[in-house]
């Protein structure tokens, strides 16, 4: 099935590893020219030698989005490089799971510069460039804990929250200019991030890290945890040109623990 992403310009922030990897390697196999970003270039590279062993061809632009002035610089640079951005996918950032006796102000705005302004800054000198031009697809992937409250979470699901209202704006505000914006809400999926969640978690009930696995898959109706490469597939159809009516949707990825009507 042709998505219509063959020679399209992608930027996947986050791309060094989890889902934004997951996210490189797909848009790759579909013929997009994909620039990946991450704040650590080491780690960039790392994931382009990857895909490269898999026959896969990325270019990386390492940049930290939290500082504004950088994610304006690079998105401006990868347009002189290799032409309008038509696909911007943001995966990067991540709030740290902090348990409640640990949580403190400068926790909660570490939370919101890591996840929410991470996200803002790359739309930012993005999104109007693509109104100009009448078209573009921006995919939001944004964590299930903006929708249910978690203790160990309060920092990052206030972040995520706030992204899902952004996107949801966005949408509207650009949808009549040929501009769609898209979230994924990914539950418990197989990342380094999963992995860090357990452990605070761990760290605050005296549990051990498998337990706490085990009593999450047994909530999940599906039986299993999200594969990173699940997401993607997901973030391929909101990107391509058989999502052409769909913008401010707001998809639920986690086995069926959280529906909703």
């Amino acid at each position: 099935m042709d998505l219509g992403l063959t020679g399209r310009v992608v930027v996947i922030t986050g791309a060094s590893k989890g889902i934004g990897l997951a996210c490189a390697a797909a848009f790759a196999r579909e013929g997009a020219i994909v620039i990946g970003i991450s704040r650590s270039p080491e780690h960039l590279h790392t994931a382009k030698h990857e895909l490269q062993a898999l026959g896969l061809h990325i270019h990386v632009e390492p940049a930290d989005l939290s500082d504004s002035v950088a994610a304006q610089m690079v998105m401006e640079r990868i347009e002189d490089d290799h032409g309008p951005i038509e696909v911007l996918v943001n995966c990067a950032g991540a709030a740290r799971r902090t348990p409640p006796t640990e949580l403190d102000t400068q926790a909660l705005h570490a939370a919101m510069q890591a996840k929410y302004f991470t996200y803002m800054h790359a739309i930012d000198p993005v999104i109007r460039r693509m109104a100009a031009r009448g078209k573009g697809a921006i995919v939001n992937v944004v964590g299930q804990g903006g929708r249910q409250a978690n203790p160990m979470h309060i920092g990052g699901g206030a972040a995520n929250a706030a992204l899902m209202l952004a996107s949801v704006g966005y949408a509207t505000a650009y949808a009549d200019k040929g501009v769609r914006v898209n979230v994924i809400n990914p539950g418990v999926t197989r990342t380094g991030r999963m992995q860090e969640g357990l452990q605070a978690s761990a760290r605050a009930s005296g549990r051990s890290a498998e337990a706490l696995l085990s009593e999450q898959i047994a909530g999940i109706p599906m039986g299993r945890v999200a594969e990173p490469e699940e997401v993607a597939n997901v973030a391929l159809f909101l990107a391509s040109t058989l999502a052409s009516y769909v913008t401010g949707a707001v998809i639920p990825m986690d086995g069926g623990k959280t529906s909703v009507i």
